[in-house]
């Protein structure tokens, strides 16, 4: 094994480690990043349905178990840029009352030790390096900013904005997506993206998805002191012998192992896969796992409480690019259920393929194609909270996802009452047309949104990082993704995933003088 050693180790590259690699890229210092996987290939099949959605040909994580020892095959992908390169961009500041103490119907959000003002300045930063596209003051509870979007908001087809108008003559303030997408609709010839109906759940052939790969990964690597290894899976974090720092990363490539070393070591690698590397380097100064005195590494796991709901009509719906619209009247709730229930956003284009991919097994193509044709899709997020029994555990080489759902009346709430907003709306939207609608709860399996598993806080006996979201426990050890959320909030976490990385990297950059 030979040693080489850095100023800092990153290991991953998607929303957390993709950033942190470009905030500290034009420091000088020496930064290794250690990527598991390969840049996602560029061909023909990153816009092939039935080879993506079908045929999976882009899913490459491992199998995982639930609490039964049942396998799992997750919603993931290890490439250059992690999951974002298969996202559908959309980026939210969370609610500033999300930053607090929050009671829901079946248990308590606790309180975030940073606040929204915390992340304000970051979030400015976060939305400008992702090209994020939004207009200010349509949604109803959106947090405080004096700062627009970088870009104007993506517009709505002419059948999204039937809906959109029908929203809003129900009261409701549907408003646009914000969305992480280089469309230039002014100057569409010099546009990135074509507006295609391939690009949530899909890798862009074009690159024109401002992802962790391409916002945060190449720029970064213009940089001669960055230096990325991909096709390279950490196994082990080892420590000195007061256990206080990491002295060795132990990676696999192409079958013979290799530590490196460096002054401050970053996990980035999800909130699942990050929990399961700090438990499998367990040692004897660090029995239960690195930086685990709180018992408290993997537990907490949250992936939001997901179900699609979708309209199927007998009015063709010829819309090429629907994830426009998101709606958040009932946040926090409404006059019938006085406890939050979630958001609502539209999702990409229902094709014939995935149709298939979620529907009964063996559906003809007919039929899928034909529900394709007159459908519009949404999908619904409620808070899942934390709980230390739904955690992330290891045996051996098995990683598990030990979870029991909560939340459920307030997700059946955000369902009911959505379904009967649609049910509103058909009428005046497509002109008398019928309509059914079409819900379906997502499983274990749906992981994009995973959290929680290290969770940050000032008291080491309850939380696994510091407020700069470094380990109690070990002094040149961070962690960087989604593990730090302490909860999981109703809304995609990929923008304060991204601003928290860029405010650490900002610490880091001042520790390092």
């Amino acid at each position: 094994m030979t040693n080489h050693h850095y100023d800092v180790i990153i290991i991953g590259t998607g929303a957390g480690g993709g950033t942190l690699a470009y905030k500290l890229a034009a420091s000088g210092k020496k930064i290794l990043v250690l990527e598991r996987g390969n840049f996602l290939p560029r061909n023909k099949s990153n816009w092939d349905s039935q080879a993506v959605m079908r045929k999976e040909i882009y899913r490459n994580a491992e199998v995982w178990y639930d609490k039964h020892d049942k396998p799992i095959h997750p919603n993931a992908h290890y490439y250059v840029g992690g999951n974002t390169k298969f996202y559908g961009g959309a980026l939210f500041r969370l609610r500033e009352q999300d930053f607090e103490k929050v009671i829901h119907q079946d248990g308590i959000s606790p309180e975030w030790p940073l606040k929204y003002q915390d992340f304000a300045p970051y979030y400015d930063q976060a939305e400008k390096l992702y090209e994020v596209h939004g207009k200010r003051g349509l949604d109803p509870n959106e947090p405080p900013t004096d700062t627009e979007y970088p870009f104007p908001p993506i517009s709505h087809e002419p059948y999204i904005q039937g809906i959109c108008h029908a929203l809003k003559y129900q009261n409701l303030h549907p408003f646009y997506l914000p969305l992480a997408i280089k469309l230039n609709e002014v100057h569409r010839h010099l546009s990135a993206c074509i507006r295609c109906d391939t690009c949530d759940g899909f890798p862009c052939l074009l690159n024109a998805k401002a992802d962790a790969d391409v916002n945060g990964i190449r720029p970064a690597m213009a940089y001669s002191n960055i230096t990325l290894l991909t096709d390279t899976k950490v196994v082990k974090l080892y420590t000195s012998p007061s256990g206080r720092e990491v002295t060795g990363v132990e990676a696999e490539i192409f079958g013979k192992r290799q530590i490196f070393t460096g002054d401050l070591v970053v996990v980035a690698c999800g909130a699942v896969n990050s929990a399961a590397l700090l438990l499998k380097s367990a040692n004897d100064q660090h029995p239960q796992g690195l930086a685990n005195s709180s018992n408290l590494v993997g537990r907490n796991y949250m992936a939001h409480k997901f179900a699609v709901v979708m309209t199927l009509s007998t009015q063709l719906n010829d819309t090429d690019f629907p994830k426009t619209l998101a709606v958040t009247d009932f946040y926090w709730g409404d006059a019938d259920f006085t406890y939050p229930m979630g958001s609502v956003q539209m999702l990409g284009n229902i094709n014939k393929d995935k149709i298939a991919a979620y529907g009964p097994p063996m559906m003809p193509d007919m039929v899928a194609q034909s529900i394709s044709n007159h459908a519009v899709a949404w999908l619904l997020i409620t808070e899942d909270l934390p709980d230390t029994q739904n955690r992330v555990r290891v045996d051996g080489e098995k990683i598990y996802i030990e979870y029991t759902n909560n939340n459920e009346l307030a997700f059946n709430h955000l369902i009911n009452r959505w379904t009967q907003v649609l049910k509103s709306i058909t009428p005046q939207h497509q002109n008398q047309k019928y309509a059914i609608h079409i819900p379906q709860k997502m499983t274990v399996k749906e992981v994009a949104h995973q959290v929680g598993t290290c969770r940050f806080g000032e008291n080491p006996k309850t939380s696994v990082l510091d407020i700069n979201c470094r380990t109690h426990d070990i002094d040149n050890l961070y962690v960087v993704d989604g593990s730090f959320f302490p909860s999981s909030t109703a809304l995609n976490p990929s923008l304060t995933i991204i601003a928290n990385a860029l405010r650490v990297g900002e610490h880091l950059l001042n520790r390092m003088g």
